[in-house]
């Protein structure tokens, strides 16, 4: 008997040296997962702003439609596209003369360059002279783009239109519906833009495409008159198209 509780407590002590003598059990610690990297994605439209290339005009140049002529309305599209910050740019009125004085038609569509132009948002108002003055069936039942909402001034802004008070939507032109210069005996351009008489007149578009029952932006109707007051009666103030040729 003394001898098994002797061996038993021999045992017992061997099993304790044992365990005292074996490694303490470390529980392993997972690595922390790694951050995920975020990729920009770049937009699907993002497109550089198109520069402006077309407007109609903040203001007119205050003498009815005594422009100076061609060269005055040219001259005063440059002036106020450079004031806008637009450089390195030629602009021309959207105007055509009548034969007079020896000198032959011009016609509006042939001054203004190829396009495509954009508004002072930078949207598209038209892509070619033919988009523009819809050449074909096919343009034409599809039109072109300018609309009270896309016809705006150099200072990005709206101008008045129909029902608007006052109303400006009367833009001088000159013009016949495909941007050509009448060539009948009456007078459709005060004088090629030399005249601020009473009498007189300027065929004119509707930029809003609304009134008169005519909703062409560049030959609606003529004016009653070529004074300033003149055309601010008939719902105008002067303004013009201008476009750049380059």
């Amino acid at each position: 008997m003394k001898n098994t509780i002797l061996l038993g407590s021999l045992l017992l002590s061997t099993s304790l040296v044992i365990a005292a003598n074996q490694p303490a059990s470390v529980t392993p610690v997972a690595a922390p997962a790694p951050a995920p990297t975020t990729v920009p994605i770049p937009a699907a439209d993002a497109k550089p702003k198109e520069p402006l290339s077309f407007f109609v005009t903040s203001a007119g140049i205050g003498k009815g439609a005594e422009l100076g002529g061609l060269a005055g309305a040219d001259a005063h599209c440059q002036k106020l596209a450079e004031a806008a910050g637009s450089v390195n740019k030629t602009w021309h009125a959207y105007l055509s003369t009548q034969a007079a004085d020896g000198q032959p038609v011009i016609n509006a569509r042939d001054r203004i360059g190829s396009g495509p132009w954009h508004n002072a948002k930078g949207a598209e108002v038209a892509k070619n002279i033919a988009h523009l003055h819809g050449n074909t069936l096919e343009l034409a039942r599809l039109g072109n783009n300018l609309s009270r909402t896309t016809v705006l001034t150099e200072k990005n802004e709206t101008v008045n239109g129909a029902g608007d008070k006052p109303n400006q939507h009367d833009i001088l032109t000159g013009s016949q519906p495909d941007g050509t210069a009448f060539t009948d005996a009456a007078d459709h351009t005060c004088k090629n833009y030399t005249s601020s008489a009473e009498d007189g007149s300027a065929q004119v578009g509707h930029f809003d495409r609304t009134g008169g029952g005519n909703t062409s932006w560049n030959s609606a109707h003529a004016s009653k008159g070529c004074g300033q007051e003149n055309l601010v009666k008939t719902g105008g103030a002067g303004l013009f198209y201008c476009f750049a040729i380059n």
